[in-house]
């Protein structure tokens, strides 16, 4: 373990140009629930209703519901953990360019994190289809105690979360923003990731086929762990904390 470590912090002195690829496992640390495997969020909430397009526009009720009695505690009480914070650093320093996340709660932009890349969205944005105005978890989260579905308070048009739901597409800006940083790293850092959910799990393969060297930390095996330079079955957190000298104590 401390030998990879070390061989990973040799990897990232060395690196004029990293990129993150985060995924869930980086946000569990900060105490937010996973969606799949053994007790993640869709063991317990069926994601082809609470997390489906077409079921959220005939119903929003549902979303909303799971929102204000499950999401928004969650999110209130997470905080950036010692991996969002490392990441935070490189970019402060200069050496990484972008985080491309899969995670929707924005705790890289709380930990510092400047250019972030989120292809799924981030449901701590909420806006009116209506009239496009913008309300924040806190602004819903009273509308609720009201009314389920909240209405918007402007135009009485419906809200929603400014997240990808099942059924749409990704935003195809910040998919080409991230395809275009994945190419022209040199070191990629797949952090938290179990790597299966596609498109978005192909960046670090074409990282990597274009030259990249490729870190992998994550808890349980990928579909990449093979072409990887180097991977890492560890805490996200102890990890990046021992292989940024500097950074954030674990």
């Amino acid at each position: 373990m401390d030998e990879k470590v070390a061989k990973l912090g040799d990897m990232i002195a060395g690196a004029s140009r990293i990129v993150a690829f985060t995924g869930a496992g980086i946000s569990a640390e900060s105490g937010i629930p996973t969606y799949r495997g053994e007790g993640g969020m869709w063991t317990k909430y069926d994601p082809s209703i609470y997390a489906n397009i077409d079921y959220f526009m005939q119903d929003p009720s549902y979303y909303w519901s799971f929102f204000h009695d499950v999401r928004y505690d969650v999110l209130r009480k997470a905080r950036p953990n010692p991996a969002h914070m490392a990441l935070a650093e490189l970019e402060k320093r200069g050496k990484l360019t972008a985080v491309i996340t899969q995670n929707i709660d924005g705790l890289h932009q709380l930990a510092g994190s400047c250019n972030v890349l989120e292809l799924h969205g981030n449901t701590r944005n909420i806006y009116c289809l209506g009239c496009s105005a913008r309300y924040t978890i806190d602004d819903v989260h009273e509308m609720l105690k009201k009314s389920n579905p909240p209405p918007c308070p402007r135009c009485s048009g419906m809200l929603r979360p400014d997240v990808v739901f099942f059924g749409e597409s990704l935003p195809e800006d910040t998919l080409a923003r991230a395809t275009e940083e994945s190419e022209n790293c040199d070191l990629m850092l797949a952090v938290g990731s179990s790597l299966v959910v596609y498109p978005a799990a192909w960046l670090p393969e074409r990282a990597k086929k274009s030259g990249a060297g490729l870190a992998i930390i994550n808890r349980g095996p990928t579909p990449l762990d093979s072409i990887a330079d180097i991977v890492i079955d560890a805490s996200a957190g102890e990890v990046l904390s021992a292989a940024v000298p500097g950074g954030p104590d674990p």
